[in-house]
């Protein structure tokens, strides 16, 4: 059985989460890059891997490679997109995959022109719980979808020059935590919506500190989307139907969720498990890759990448 190899451009803390749990039968982690070839190594003898390079596109002219992770500040992900796809490399890139929309369609494009695999490492969309539920959403048990809440708070050292409010490293909550967040609505929300209100809440450095999102879509169902960085809230969405509604705390890898009933009965659902979060991105880019899975993700994260340029303009006016 072939052994799809990986390479990793960008060698930050979420690489390192990457390679940890890195454990699949149809894979192996082959090669990794840096801008320096000592951190490359460095990284390459900590988990085992084979191949350091110290520069980007070394790793990238390297045919033995077949996927690369990309693992690299936002800002950056469009352009190693582009010459990984160049590259005949499959990629799979770190969320947000890229900045707005247009950089999105350009990567689509070429991936398709090459026909290869391009995918987002947004969890929502490869956790096992997730599948479970929508088929059960599809049973019509619950009812007709009405109202998603998503909220998402995580505390930041308010440094203006760390990255998470450093304009330059396209910096904020909306780009981090808020692709969770709208990905989550987006996943349960019958078609694409419209955002209809929005308001932003600006760090010292101008990036994006808190906000508030209404989507509505032709369905008429409507979601919120609450977003900080200066205050912890609970990551417990909430998808809410006529007869019902659901629960999941920790919705980005969450493998539990607790359904309510109008008549006050409950049920839970459990599928996967959180610790596998990323092993099922890799798992499910692989079978993507042999035709076992459609990429419907990546048209997902496409209606996400004009959600958050939707929001965005709202907050320009």
């Amino acid at each position: 059985m072939k052994k799809y190899q990986w390479g990793i451009i960008g060698l930050g803390n979420i690489a390192h989460e990457f390679a940890e749990h890195f454990d699949q039968e149809t894979s192996e982690l082959a090669a990794v890059a840096s801008r320096t070839i000592d951190k490359a190594e460095a990284f390459a003898q900590r988990y085992h891997i084979p191949k350091a390079y110290g520069s980007y596109q070394e790793m990238l002219n390297d045919q033995e490679i077949d996927i690369i992770y990309i693992a690299v500040p936002n800002r950056q992900h469009s352009q190693h997109i582009m010459e990984a796809l160049a590259a005949n490399k499959h990629v799979l890139c770190e969320k947000a995959i890229t900045m707005n929309k247009k950089e999105l369609t350009e990567a689509m494009k070429l991936a398709e022109e090459k026909n290869l695999v391009l995918a987002e490492a947004m969890t929502i969309f490869n956790m096992p719980l997730y599948q479970q539920l929508r088929s059960l959403i599809d049973t019509n048990k619950l009812g007709a979808l009405k109202m998603i809440q998503a909220p998402f708070g995580s505390y930041k050292d308010p440094d203006p020059t760390n990255r998470f409010f450093n304009p330059e490293l396209a910096g904020g909550a909306l780009l981090d935590i808020g692709t969770y967040a709208v990905s989550f609505a987006r996943f349960f929300l019958s078609s694409q919506p419209e955002v209809i209100a929005s308001t932003m809440v600006p760090f010292e450095t101008g990036v994006d500190e808190q906000s508030v999102t209404i989507l509505r879509n032709k369905e008429n169902e409507l979601a919120t989307i609450s977003l900080t960085f200066q205050a912890k809230m609970p990551k417990v969405g909430i998808v809410a139907f006529e007869e019902g509604y659901i629960t999941i705390t920790d919705y980005p890898r969450a493998d539990r969720a607790e359904i309510i009933f109008n008549d006050g009965t409950k049920e839970w659902i459990e599928s996967g498990s959180t610790a596998q979060a990323m092993n099922y991105e890799i798992e499910n880019m692989v079978k993507t890759i042999k035709g076992e899975l459609p990429n419907r993700s990546l048209f997902l994260t496409h209606d996400v990448i004009e959600i958050l340029d939707g929001m965005q303009k709202l907050w320009q006016k």
